[in-house]
């Protein structure tokens, strides 16, 4: 593989990294460190005369990042203010009751002390991702998740609610 495409693919692997640069907020000589982009020196070389990314000095690697950021659509936050509410007393019960299903856990309301975080709109997967990155960077556990339909649902334990709910908000706010 180039340098370029090594790089790309580094980039591929850390979500974080790849919104970082689609938002512009990228310093790219620590991301370059962070990637520490390697390969082999012969093989899937594209030219003989074109460096292998074992032999790329850190300044290639920023080169091929700064090339593929330009190429990458403007970061857009998911959702557009969607309504989000917070109900409290989950727990464990029978699926046909449930507000939740994740494998073989079925969380239905009255049954617990957890509480559920639902968001409506459009959410999607993207919103999710958003939504658990927030949540994790607020310190807030999360006990299951999942989005369905133009639903989002992100089950807290109860006393960490009130963070989540605004965690949530923002990481949806448009």
């Amino acid at each position: 593989m180039t340098l370029a495409a090594d790089t790309r693919e580094a980039v591929r692997r850390h979500p974080f990294l790849h919104d970082a640069l689609r938002a512009g907020v990228v310093n790219y000589s620590a991301a370059a460190r962070f990637l520490d982009v390697d390969g082999e020196t012969d093989a899937g070389r594209a030219s003989a005369s074109e460096p292998s990314v074992a032999d790329a000095p850190e300044d290639a690697v920023v080169a091929a990042l700064r090339r593929y950021a330009e190429d990458l659509p403007d970061y857009e936050r998911p959702g557009s203010d969607p309504p989000v509410s917070m109900q409290s007393g989950l727990g464990e019960g029978d699926p046909a009751d449930a507000l939740l299903v994740v494998g073989d856990l079925a969380l239905v309301p009255d049954s617990g002390s957890l509480t559920a975080i639902t968001a409506g709109g459009d959410a999607d997967a993207a919103a999710l991702r958003q939504v658990l990155g927030r949540l994790e960077t607020a310190e807030v556990s999360v006990e299951a998740a999942a989005v369905g339909g133009d639903s989002l649902v992100v089950v807290v334990e109860r006393r960490a609610g009130p963070d989540a709910l605004r965690a949530v908000e923002d990481a949806l706010a448009a």
